[in-house]
């Protein structure tokens, strides 16, 4: 089953510094039909402005992805880690047993990222953050694996039986997927237009997949395409 999720649907939340739209309960916003698909439980959509954005604050338990749309992200957390992560590319932490950690918009201009929280097959562990470049041509027409259980693809590695995706597609160009019985997907236009099953979805729309799906996705306006599939 396919269910359509409409970016003007989305739950809200914006201050001074912060634009934020929720596919998922979180925050201030709660809707009992929408809790999570499987092991995901949240995507968030973030407008944050320049020189401003999350300070130092704590995570357990949750592996935490960030596709960074436009802008870019600055991270520093209680490990020692510290870096920046640019349009089109990826960053992992896993929380574990617990870790501090600020995301901040240091640049001169807005940046607009999706976070994508996805529950560990277990409690704690240690917590670790790793970043990767993923150019957009590498991806035009075809899936790259941003993040996985298994590391394949040379991904960045999550403690899931899960795989986050990603794909552009141009108008015309198709691309297929097959979400098998007992699992989870969910998929959002990061930019531009596709149809997904003859449906179109435009940028920031969702579409939540439950079970067996084959699924046919068709560019209409230079399409990109962030995916994820788990249990």
């Amino acid at each position: 089953m396919i269910d359509i999720r409409r970016f003007e649907n989305l739950g809200r939340f914006k201050n001074e510094w912060l634009n934020a739209n929720y596919h998922f309960s979180f925050s201030v916003y709660h809707d009992p039909r929408r809790m999570g698909e499987g092991a995901l439980r949240v995507w968030n959509d973030d407008t944050i402005e320049p020189h401003a954005g999350f300070p130092p604050h704590g995570h357990q338990s949750m592996e935490i992805i960030t596709y960074v749309r436009t802008g870019a992200i600055t991270h520093k957390d209680s490990l020692g880690n510290h870096g920046r992560t640019e349009a089109g590319d990826v960053q992992v932490m896993s929380a574990g047993d617990g870790v501090q950690h600020a995301e901040w918009n240091e640049e001169d201009e807005a940046t607009t990222l999706f976070q994508i929280w996805i529950q560990p097959r277990e409690a704690g562990g240690t917590p670790s953050w790793g970043a990767r470049k993923f150019p957009k041509d590498d991806r035009s027409g075809s899936w790259a694996v941003f993040a996985s259980g298994t590391g394949e693809a040379d991904s960045l590695v999550i403690k899931q039986d899960a795989k986050v995706l990603g794909a552009t597609l141009k108008a015309g160009e198709t691309l297929t997927y097959e979400v098998k019985a007992g699992r989870h997907g969910y998929l959002v236009l990061a930019a531009g237009s596709a149809r997904l099953n003859g449906e179109v979805l435009n940028a920031r729309d969702g579409a939540a997949v439950t079970g067996a799906e084959s699924l046919t996705l068709e560019g209409v306006n230079d399409a990109e395409i962030v995916f994820v599939d788990t249990v």
